[in-house]
């Protein structure tokens, strides 16, 4: 591996943000870790006398500096001292709870790396608790989704993973494997009993671990939702209100709103959460022909982001006198019906302004001629009408089209997927092998290749190219 993890030697990080805060925390891990700091500590003899999983009070000094003759304060802190083998990296463990200016934080780590720690890299803890058996690559992976998870239906999922689900999953489907190939070796050691290959040995635990893997590969195009989010466009003519909703969805005022035409001229975006599903949402410029080249421009980039969004949220304003007929003004409608490979939600604004019977609607014929129009929402950006109805939609919109919704966690990576996949096509080649009365031998190797790429999504077979590239991706002190 490039980066230089040598397991036991005592490292240290600052694993809080540095930036002023109530606390500050500086982890550190590795063999004489503990001996390390009573070196820098006030009550040498209590910190090393202590047992796993306790708190020691006391104060870092700094015995290079002296102050009344004695070892000069930095500060008062809290260690937390963790024993092998039951600590997060499974080595012996020490982490120091101190006030969280940037100062503080700093000299303390300074003087933990003057006496004896080297600079933990990024993903060191959890590649050592990786390597002393404390994690898989599922959990190691699931680590770094919590932390970068922008909802709290994302890091759930990513818990699901942390607390072992996924593990627990491969392991099941390796036992099926496992026991099919004792099966078959039985059958080749005593050929006699067995007329053809498809008597050799019975296919229904090797079904049930082909379905399964199915079903687990299928789980990643879900997560990966959760993970990476999606892009929704909020588009539609000046002055329908874009702005309004894209600021109520972001609760923040973000946008610029005006009534004048053509305030949106360029799109911005921020994350945001549609019933617990993370997204990019777009505010873009209003659709409409100007001669205004600036907003020319801004037209044409809203046509090319639409183009690339997993859901669009098409705007009309409601009180439009255009709509209380039920007619869609021709320019408007030309428009809307440009979205033809996009998915579309028709998203009237503006409807506080409207007694429930004078309410517009598209007609038959002009839904008909949108072939992604999925739905037609009512709502006002001005008072939150309609909002929690419209996120809910989108939810349901996006997840849909995953083709999933387990309970239990799924895949984490676009590695764990890859892995999966090839272990379930192996499987499919080992029936079919016995279908087509190939050799056992055929049928055992396909099997031990299925077994081989399950092993690596749990890291029990997994090259160093593979673990630079997911512990390089932490963060310090992670």
């Amino acid at each position: 591996m490039k980066n230089s993890y040598i397991p036991e030697e005592p490292v240290a990080a600052i694993a809080t943000a540095l930036a002023p805060s109530a606390l500050g925390i500086i982890r550190t891990s590795g063999k004489g870790c503990i001996e390390l700091i009573s070196r820098v500590f006030s009550r040498p003899k209590a910190l090393l006398a202590s047992g796993g999983n306790t708190v020691v009070y006391g104060w870092i000094i700094n015995p290079a500096e002296k102050e009344n003759g004695k070892a000069k304060k930095v500060d008062e802190v809290l260690v937390s001292v963790f024993k092998a083998p039951k600590s997060f990296t499974g080595e012996d463990m020490a982490e120091i709870s101190c006030h969280g200016g940037t100062a503080i934080v700093s000299s303390i780590y300074a003087l933990l790396l003057e006496n004896g720690f080297r600079e933990a890299q990024r993903g060191e803890y959890t590649f050592r608790a990786y390597v002393n058996g404390k994690a898989d690559l599922t959990k190691a992976e699931a680590v770094k989704e919590i932390i970068d998870g922008r909802t709290k239906i994302s890091c759930g999922r990513a818990a699901g993973r942390l607390a072992g689900s996924v593990y627990e999953q491969i392991e099941e489907i390796k036992k099926l494997i496992m026991d099919t190939v004792a099966s078959i070796e039985v059958s080749i050691e005593y050929p006699e009993d067995e007329e053809t290959i498809a008597d050799a040995f019975d296919h229904t635990k090797l079904v049930q671990a082909k379905e399964r893997l199915y079903a687990l590969y299928s789980s990643w195009k879900s997560e990966k939702l959760y993970q990476d989010g999606a892009r929704v466009v909020l588009c539609g003519k000046t002055n329908v209100g874009k702005s309004s909703l894209f600021n109520a969805l972001l609760k923040e005022d973000r946008a610029i709103v005006s009534d004048i035409e053509g305030t949106t001229r360029d799109w911005i975006e921020s994350w945001v959460s549609f019933d617990g599903v993370p997204a990019r949402l777009f505010d873009t410029a209003g659709l409409r022909k100007t001669s205004d080249i600036i907003e020319q421009k801004g037209v044409e980039r809203t046509r090319d982001i639409s183009r690339e969004a997993d859901l669009v949220l098409y705007l009309a304003d409601a009180s439009n006198d255009g709509f209380i007929t039920g007619n869609v003004e021709p320019a408007d409608l030309d428009e809307f019906l440009a979205f033809k490979d996009v998915p579309v939600v028709f998203v009237w604004n503006k409807c506080d302004r409207l007694a429930e019977n004078e309410l517009p609607c598209l007609s038959k014929e002009i839904a008909e001629k949108s072939s992604e129009l999925k739905n037609q929402l009512y709502i006002s950006a001005k008072t939150g009408l309609g909002i929690e109805n419209l996120s809910k939609t989108v939810k349901n919109l996006l997840t849909n089209s995953c083709g999933t919704e387990r309970e239990q966690a799924g895949l984490g990576s676009a590695r764990q997927a890859k892995s999966v996949k090839e272990a379930y096509e192996c499987v499919v080649h080992a029936l079919e092998s016995a279908d087509e009365k190939y050799s056992l031998d055929a049928a055992v190797q396909d099997l031990e290749d299925s077994l081989e790429a399950l092993g690596e999504v749990t890291g029990e077979v997994t090259p160093d190219d593979i673990l630079e590239t997911i512990f390089s991706n932490f963060c310090v002190g992670k």
